[in-house]
């Protein structure tokens, strides 16, 4: 089983953004040394939801100050990226990082980002597999050329190549075939319990996808007991997840999807590694079993405070990553 941490820089309130964004560099260089595998780093903008807009940035940083965890992203996000440029930054870091990192990819949402960045509503709504295989094309280093809806160039090789195979967020039946028919693994979100994650897995395997490298996305924190985990995290999370949440603006006027917090917050204790070492440990070996994923990026920054943030780490890497490998 391969376990990292899930890298928000989720900031709360009264944080201020770059203090936010300096802890997140220092939560992966403690993630290291607690032993995790990976650190998967997650971008966004405009929003107190998470202050990384940028997570090839951040990974680069983390590159810089580690020698053997691997990076990842989660996902950078293809509706506002050009897929060469992005090819050839995910293919710097692979050298860089001595084939560390990982790019995971996603389509996004209809958000004002779109507007801001000026690729448009459309491109999110039908040119995700337009992109996706402009970035496969880019990623060999072979000829890549365009003549499609949303991109139209001559051809180039891009410089330099790097053998990576991007991991796919998938939220909805169009993005599980999408990966299925490209053969990528799949990023399944931390909104979904094991059930919907093992029909996930076998839809995916259904439409002929043949990776099984996916990597599910959850929660973790551990304490004395499951009962103060819980309660930790109930009081701390909606203080971040409420005006995180409400920073989704769509970009064309829709209705912003509303969310009830507490429920949500209840849920993801429900379903992820939040309690003693024992129940994290049982809990992650459960989702194993159930959905035949075995990798995981775990949300570690529930209770806000850095400090609090790092201890989580630490007591994750010596009390509940044994029990899962043994």
């Amino acid at each position: 089983m391969r376990i990292g941490v899930f890298v928000l820089a989720a900031q709360f309130p009264g944080q201020e953004p770059g203090r936010v964004l300096a802890d997140a560099a220092e939560l992966i260089v403690a993630a290291e040394e607690a032993g995790f595998d990976d650190a998967w780093i997650a971008e966004h903008h405009f929003m107190s939801y998470g202050v990384c807009p940028s997570a090839t940035t951040l990974a680069a940083v983390a590159i810089g100050r580690t020698t053997r965890i691997g990076l990842g992203t989660a996902v950078s996000v293809l509706s506002t990226h050009h897929p060469v440029a992005l090819a050839e930054q995910a293919a710097m870091l692979h050298h860089l990082s001595g084939g560390r990192f990982t790019l995971g990819v996603g389509r996004g949402g209809p958000w004002v980002d779109l507007e801001v960045f000026g690729t448009g509503l459309a491109r999110y709504e039908r040119g995700f597999g337009e992109s996706l295989d402009l970035l496969l094309g880019a990623l060999t280093g072979g000829p890549v050329a365009a003549d499609g809806e949303f991109f139209r160039f001559g051809e180039v090789r891009v410089v330099p190549p790097a053998p990576l195979r991007p991991v796919v967020a998938c939220t909805s039946e169009s993005s599980v075939a999408l990966a299925a028919e490209r053969g990528l693994p799949m990023l399944l979100g931390m909104h979904i319990g094991d059930a919907d994650k093992a029909a996930l897995v076998a839809d995916y395997a259904a439409r002929g996808g043949r990776a099984r490298e996916h990597v599910a996305a959850g929660v973790a924190h551990v304490a004395d007991s499951t009962e103060q985990a819980v309660r930790e995290i109930k009081e701390s999370l909606p203080r971040w997840l409420e005006p995180g949440l409400a920073g989704y603006v769509p970009v064309d006027g829709r209705p912003r999807p509303s969310r009830d917090v507490p429920k949500y917050v209840d849920l993801l204790t429900r379903i992820h590694p939040v309690g003693s070492a024992e129940h994290c440990a049982a809990t992650l070996l459960r989702t194993a079993e159930s959905t035949g994923i075995e990798r995981f990026v775990l949300l570690v920054e529930g209770m806000g405070e850095h400090r609090r943030t790092l201890e989580n780490v630490r007591r994750l890497g010596a009390e509940v990553l044994p029990m899962v490998r043994r």
